[in-house]
């Protein structure tokens, strides 16, 4: 589990660092306040390596849902207050960010975030998030079918639960991208200088 290389024109995409879903916890786990901590802190990292390399940070937040029939009922109620979907102010956003709210689970379908990224060149995507399984995966699944490098920061995801995170990073990621660490990719965009 490595992430060989970045491309020249890479992107990181942070998935669903809001606060309505940094603030709730994210399933059995007595107590998620330092993984999430973590992930929020490594998304600011590598969210700060990029923009100091000019290069483009996606910030993704979630408002909706697709409509139809599930087995799990959407967690939304009708009146959440607009804070919901804010980012979290660890992650510093700046100007230059590409700020994306989508209505589904991906970030491709409702949005035109492939346009984005396209007319700035991008080829690889550097994902992190909450939750790995349902955000990050169906990402990075749209994306790789789209033609983009994909790079996981694996520590710098969480999930609903650890068995669903788990089966993401061992089953579906090295099907469609490479795996990594924070540490790992900070070091790539080091190695650029």
């Amino acid at each position: 589990m490595a992430v060989s290389s970045l491309d020249p024109q890479a992107a990181l995409v942070v998935i669903d660092l809001q606060n309505g879903i940094v603030n709730r916890p994210l399933g059995s786990r007595t107590d998620d306040a330092p993984l999430i901590a973590d992930v929020v802190s490594r998304s600011k990292a590598l969210a700060d390596a990029f923009r100091a390399r000019r290069l483009p940070v996606v910030l993704v937040n979630v408002a909706g849902a697709p409509a139809g029939r599930n087995e799990t009922p959407r967690r939304l109620p009708a009146d959440v207050p607009a804070e919901y979907f804010a980012l979290v102010d660890g992650l510093n956003t700046s100007e230059e960010d590409i700020l994306v709210t989508k209505k589904s689970i991906g970030a491709f379908a409702t949005t035109d975030l492939d346009a984005i990224l396209r007319d700035r060149g991008v080829t690889q995507l550097v994902m992190t998030g909450i939750a790995t399984s349902i955000g990050v995966e169906s990402t990075a699944r749209n994306a790789y079918d789209l033609g983009y490098n994909i790079a996981f920061a694996v520590d710098a995801m969480a999930d609903l639960n650890d068995g669903a995170h788990a089966h993401a990073v061992s089953a579906v990621f090295p099907r469609i991208g490479e795996s990594g660490t924070t540490e790992e990719i900070l070091g790539l965009l080091a190695g650029r200088e």
